[in-house]
């Protein structure tokens, strides 16, 4: 088909010149697109058309809610939640630090500490062997300041270091009933001992 069209440009020489020549290439190149665009459409369809963007409204509706009627609650239905005396007595328990700044136990506190600190010693044997550590013990008391329990929860790594603090606090007890700034059933006591050679400290 090509060379029929050069055939027949041939007859004309007046078609020859180089102007009417590129227009002549140009409208022979748009052709050949047009065969080729057409033959690509028919293995790879393109979807010229956009779909429409669509929108929906939605609406909530709520069912009518009648008002609550507060007024005929009985205040007794949270009384379980306000008195700490309904409370079980295994609940009804804080925990502080030795040095705790707590208005409520700072007072007992300090008694705890001062009836801890006259049995509380250095160990001879770990004093001579230059044996230092530090640990932590956690004892409670009830309301009546009887110890129910007593371990240690951060050993020192010497068992001699460890053993002597549980001596001195399990001497200390019974200690004194709790005060009326304490309202809890029990009380845990954590509280730090420090052994040192240099300058020797007592528990935290």
């Amino acid at each position: 088909m090509a060379l029929k069209i050069i055939k027949k440009l041939n007859r004309y020489p007046g078609l020859h010149t180089p102007k009417r020549v590129m227009e002549a290439s140009l409208i022979f190149s748009l052709f050949i697109h047009i065969i080729l665009f057409s033959a690509f459409q028919k293995v790879f369809p393109f979807n010229w058309e956009k779909e429409k963007l669509r929108t929906y409204r939605v609406e909530l509706i709520r069912p009518p809610v009648e008002e609550a009627d507060t007024e005929g609650i009985a205040d007794d239905r949270f009384d379980h939640i306000l008195k700490p005396d309904s409370i079980d007595p295994d609940v009804a328990q804080e925990t502080i630090s030795l040095e705790t700044r707590d208005k409520r136990y700072v007072s007992y506190a300090r008694v705890i500490k001062k009836e801890i600190m006259r049995q509380w010693a250095y160990p001879p044997e770990a004093r001579e062997n230059l044996i230092e550590g530090s640990l932590m013990v956690l004892f409670s008391l009830t309301s009546d300041g009887e110890m129910t329990r007593t371990e240690v929860t951060r050993g020192s790594g010497y068992e001699i270091l460890d053993r002597e603090v549980l001596r001195a606090i399990r001497d200390a007890a019974p200690f004194p009933p709790f005060p009326g700034s304490i309202t809890v059933k029990r009380l845990n006591i954590k509280a730090t001992f420090d052994y040192r050679l240099a300058s020797q400290k007592g528990p935290e």
